[in-house]
């Protein structure tokens, strides 16, 4: 896993992986900022962690290049991105298109970047909610594997619709990395295959399950 942050995804994992929901090993977490949450999280857990500072490197690509070296030389067969707030260089996310993901607080295609929950506040919208994607070279423009959707309350700021919305996030990824490790999700080229069939539409998480959106 690669995180920036507090590390409340990693957090849900951990405690899928400990419930027997979710049958993976984590064998690395790593961060671009040595502060992050998740890395404590890491540590509390007996996972393996990483800290590389950008700042000592020439240029962007020369510390993606060396964090996806390390990231390969773990063993790692899935990388999960979960709040890391980077952009990264092509040429270090090829070798992994298919097997790293995203978790984007947002329907995609809507509000790629940031400030989701504000733009859709914004924007008037109705419904609100997050997507897992595969990685690819454009940024949040991957195949949406998965989505999970909750409705906008009347009067909420972004701050109380990112709260009701992080729960459902924690779900949407446990459920989409399960499928995976369990072989029900796949990338082929560049359409997502479920049970082996390519979908049309993004999955939806209902009721903790993932079904076709028909």
């Amino acid at each position: 896993m690669l995180a920036s942050g507090r590390g409340s995804n990693l957090a849900a994992l951990l405690v899928a992986r400990d419930c027997g929901d979710l049958p993976v090993e984590f064998v690395l977490v790593a961060s671009d900022k040595a502060a992050a949450g998740a890395l404590q999280l890491a540590e509390a857990a007996g996972v393996p962690t990483l800290v590389l500072d950008p700042g000592h490197y020439p240029d962007r690509r020369a510390f993606d290049i060396d964090l996806f070296a390390r990231l390969a030389a773990s063993g790692a067969e899935l990388l999960v991105l979960a709040g890391f707030m980077r952009i990264i260089d092509s040429d270090a996310l090829t070798p992994w298109i298919g097997r790293m993901i995203n978790i984007h607080p947002s329907l995609l295609p809507k509000y790629r970047g940031l400030h989701t929950h504000r733009r859709a506040l914004e924007a008037g919208d109705s419904e609100h909610g997050a997507s897992v994607h595969y990685v690819t070279a454009e940024l949040d423009g991957g195949p949406v594997i998965a989505q999970v959707r909750l409705a906008v309350e009347s009067g909420e700021d972004e701050h109380r619709l990112a709260q009701r919305l992080l729960p459902l996030e924690h779900g949407l990824l446990t459920a989409v990395v399960a499928g995976i490790a369990g072989g029900r999700i796949a990338l082929d080229t560049d359409r997502v295959q479920f049970n082996g069939e390519a979908l049309a539409q993004p999955l939806q998480l209902i009721d903790g399950r993932l079904v076709k959106n028909h």
